[in-house]
C-alpha cells in the first residue's frame, strides 16, 4: 500500500500541520528571529497554525500543541527548538495525551544545528528550511502504531557488587523473579575492599553483610558465583544468555579463598577484603542457560594500577596505593603514638592525589593501549582525606603530607572530610599537572628518611619545596572492569572514558541504547557507594516498568519489506548489522513459492543499511521513507 492509500485509509487525507517553535530562553531566539521564523512556516503549504513560546517543553508551551489537536486545529505536529534527543518524547506525549498519534510528529533541530553555531540572518533562514523540511515530511507521515513483543517477568544482573545487590533485591521486592551472575566466588565488589565509607563513617563490611544476606535468603533470586555469561540472543523481554560456571582461576580470586579459610568463616559471611561467599565453589565446569526479560549491568570497577616508576611505584617497597593503605589499616586497627607499616615506623607519610585520574595528553604517559583516563575519579579525593585524617587522629606523632591539583570533595557531607583534615593539621601542597611531584630515594649518609618528595607548590607562589617522608601513598584513580567480551558479543556501547554509555545522562541515565539492558553503579562512570546504590534502584525500577505488562511497546521505526517488490537476493541480510532482525522466509507469491526477506521489528533497530543496499527498493524505514526524505530536499531546495 502506497504513502497515498495509506493516508486515506487512516482519515488523514488533509493533513493539516502545526508548527511550534521554541526561544529556548534565549538559547535559539538570541540568534534566530523566532517570529520571522513562524510568519514564514505560516504561509507553508499544509500548515493550519505557527505558534512560538519561550520555552515549548515547558507546560504552556506543551498546552499550545495538546490544545490545538483536541479542537481539530492540526493532526500533525511539528516542535523547532533543541535537539530530539532531549525533548522528542515529551511532545510525543503531549500528542497521545491530546488523543492524536504521536507518531504524526516531526522535530526540526534549530538550536544546536542553527542558533549554536550561525548568527543572524543565516541562523533565520537556515531555521526556516529546516522547518520547510520538517513540515514536508510531517504531511508524508502516516499514523504508526508501537510495536507490542511479549516480555518474561524476569531479570538477569550483571555482577555482585553493591549495585548489583541492591538492584536485585530491589526487583525481588517488586514481584520479579532474578537470576545474580558474578564472575569472581564472592559478593560485594569493591565495596568489600574498603573499611569505613565516606561519609557516613560507617562500615563498609557492615553494608556488604546487610545486602547480601537479604539477597541470599531470597527465594525469587537465583545466584550463580564463578560464573561468566558467554552467549546472548534475543530482545527485549525474550533474552536467552547461556554462562559458564567453573572453579576459579584468577589470582585474586585464589587470594581471598585463603583468607577466606582462614578465617573459619562460614558461607553466607562477610570476611573483610574478600566479602561474602554464598556458597561453595564449583569443583567442575558446566554450562547454564536461561531466559530473562532484561539484563542489569552492575559489573564494577577496578583500581588504577600504576607504571612501574610512577612516583616511584614499583622501584621501592615505601610507594604504596590508597587500598593498599586502607587494607592495612583496616587488618590493624590498634592505636598508638607512631604509625607503623609493615614493622616501620612511619614518622611522616606523603598522599599524592589524581594518579591515573585526569591524565591529561602530552603530559602524561598513556597505557599500552594509547589511553589516558582524562576523567576525575570522584571519590579519591574524601578517600584520601579520610585516611589522613584517621592517621593523625590514630597516630598523633605522624605527619601527613597531602600533594593535590584540585581538591573535590564533591557529595552531601564530604567537604567536611577537608575541614577535618586541616584541623587535624595535615599540610597541604598544591601542584600543575605539568609539574607534579617527585619522589627520589634519598641518600642515607645524612638522614634516616628513605625517600623526598619535591614539589613546586603553587600555594606558596611556586616556592620548590622537598619533604623527607617514610611512605608514600598513591590515591589511584577508578577504572571500568574489562568487560571487551560483552561488549562485542551485545555489541553495548562505551564511551571515549570505556566506561559504558548511557542513552541521556538526565533523560534517560541508566538505559542503554540496546533496548532492555541497563545500567547500575560504576560500570557507567567514577560513584561512591551511596550513587552506585542509588542508580542500582534506578535501573531496578526502570527493568520493572519495562516488564511490569507482561508485554514492551517499541518505537515502530523499523525496516519494512514490500514482498511484491522483492526478488530473494539476500544482500539486505548479508549487510544487516543485527543478527536476527532481517532473514530469508518463504512464502507464496502468485502461486509460487520462494524466499523473501523478513523483518523481526522487535530486534530491528532502523538503521537503514537495508534501505541502501536494496537493488529494488523494497525496503523502507516506517517513518523515514524514501519519499519522506525526498520531500524534505525538495523543501530544503525551494526555501
Amino acid at each position: 500500500m502506497n504513502d497515498e492509500a495509506k493516508l486515506e485509509q487512516k482519515g488523514n487525507h488533509e493533513p493539516k500541520v502545526g508548527v511550534y517553535i521554541c526561544h529556548c530562553g534565549g538559547n535559539i531566539s538570541d540568534h534566530v528571529d523566532v517570529e520571522e521564523v513562524r510568519k514564514r512556516a505560516e504561509q507553508l503549504p499544509g500548515v493550519a497554525v505557527a505558534r512560538r513560546n519561550m520555552f515549548m517543553c515547558s507546560d504552556p508551551g506543551q498546552e499550545l500543541i495538546t490544545k490545538d489537536i483536541e479542537e481539530g486545529v492540526v493532526n500533525r505536529v511539528v516542535v523547532a527548538s533543541c535537539a530530539p534527543s532531549l525533548h522528542e518524547l515529551t511532545f510525543r506525549n503531549a500528542i497521545q495525551r491530546a488523543g492524536g498519534n504521536p507518531y504524526l510528529y516531526d522535530h526540526a533541530n534549530i538550536r544546536e544545528q542553527v542558533s549554536w553555531v550561525h548568527h543572524g540572518d543565516p541562523a533565520t533562514d537556515k531555521a526556516s528550511a529546516l522547518v520547510a523540511a520538517a513540515v514536508a515530511k510531517a504531511k508524508n507521515l502516516t499514523e504508526l502504531e508501537p510495536i507490542r513483543v511479549e516480555a518474561r517477568k524476569h531479570v538477569t544482573v550483571i555482577g555482585g557488587g553493591v549495585a548489583g545487590l541492591r538492584a536485585a533485591k530491589d526487583l525481588s521486592l517488586r514481584g520479579f523473579d532474578v537470576t545474580l551472575v558474578e564472575k569472581s566466588p564472592f559478593l560485594g565488589g569493591q565495596t568489600a575492599n574498603l573499611d569505613l565509607l565516606v561519609p557516613t563513617g560507617e562500615k563498609a563490611g557492615d553494608l556488604v553483610q546487610e545486602l547480601a544476606k537479604g539477597v541470599i535468603e531470597d527465594p525469587n533470586i537465583t545466584i550463580y558465583t564463578c560464573t561468566r555469561i558467554t552467549g546472548y540472543e534475543g530482545y527485549v523481554g525474550n533474552f536467552k544468555l547461556t554462562a559458564e560456571r567453573k572453579p576459579p582461576e584468577e589470582k585474586e580470586d585464589l587470594e581471598k579463598l585463603e583468607l577466606f579459610e582462614a578465617s573459619n568463616a562460614g558461607d553466607g559471611k562477610f570476611v573483610p577484603f574478600a566479602g561474602v561467599r554464598p556458597a561453595p565453589v564449583p569443583t567442575g565446569q558446566e554450562t547454564l542457560t536461561w531466559d530473562t526479560g532484561s539484563i542489569v549491568f552492575a559489573t564494577g570497577f577496578r583500581t588504577y594500577t600504576p607504571r612501574t616508576g610512577e612516583y616511584g611505584y614499583g622501584e621501592h617497597a615505601e610507594v604504596i596505593t590508597l587500598p593498599d593503605l586502607i587494607r592495612y589499616m583496616g587488618e590493624h586497627p590498634e592505636n598508638g603514638s607512631v604509625f607503623n607499616y609493615n614493622g616501620r615506623k612511619i614518622r611522616r607519610v606523603a598522599m599524592i592525589h589524581c594518579v591515573g585520574s585526569r591524565q591529561i595528553p602530552g603530559i602524561h604517559e598513556p597505557d599500552e593501549q594509547g589511553n589516558l583516563n582524562e576523567y576525575c575519579s570522584r571519590v579519591c579525593c574524601s578517600a584520601t582525606l579520610q585516611a589522613a585524617s584517621l592517621i593523625r587522629e590514630r597516630y598523633p606523632e605522624t605527619h601527613v603530607l597531602e600533594y593535590y591539583r584540585d581538591i573535590r570533595t564533591y557529595g552531601r557531607g564530604q567537604e567536611e572530610y577537608y575541614e577535618r583534615a586541616s584541623k587535624n593539621n595535615v599540610t597541604f601542597f598544591r601542584f600543575e599537572p605539568e609539574d607534579p611531584p617527585k619522589v627520589q630515594r634519598v641518600d642515607y649518609t645524612n638522614t634516616d628518611f628513605p625517600l623526598t618528595v619535591s614539589v613546586k607548590d603553587t600555594l606558596t607562589f611556586g616556592e620548590e619545596l622537598t619533604a623527607e617522608v617514610d611512605l608514600v601513598v598513591l590515591a589511584v584513580g577508578i577504572m571500568p572492569n574489562d568487560l571487551s567480551d560483552l561488549i562485542d558479543m551485545m555489541k553495548l556501547p562505551v564511551g571515549a572514558d570505556k566506561f559504558l554509555l548511557e542513552v541521556h545522562p538526565k533523560l534517560r541515565p541508566v538505559e542503554l541504547a540496546n533496548t532492555g539492558i541497563l545500567l547500575a553503579g560504576t560500570c557507567q562512570a567514577p560513584m561512591d557507594v551511596g550513587e552506585a546504590c542509588a542508580a542500582a534502584q534506578a535501573a531496578s525500577a526502570k527493568a520493572s516498568n519495562l516488564l511490569v505488562k507482561g508485554y514492551v511497546e517499541l518505537d515502530p521505526f523499523v525496516a519494512e519489506v514490500a514482498v511484491e517488490k522483492c526478488n530473494g537476493c539476500e544482500l539486505c541480510v548479508k549487510e544487516c548489522p543485527i543478527e536476527g532482525a532481517l532473514e530469508m522466509r518463504e512464502v507464496e507469491i502468485d502461486g509460487k513459492k520462494g524466499k523473501r526477506a523478513q523483518v523481526n521489528p522487535a530486534l530491528c533497530t532502523g538503521c537503514g543499511i537495508c534501505v541502501g543496499v536494496c537493488p529494488e527498493n523494497a525496503i523502507d524505514i516506517a517513518g523515514w521513507t524514501l519519499k519522506q526524505y525526498e520531500a524534505m530536499v525538495d523543501a530544503i531546495v525551494q526555501a
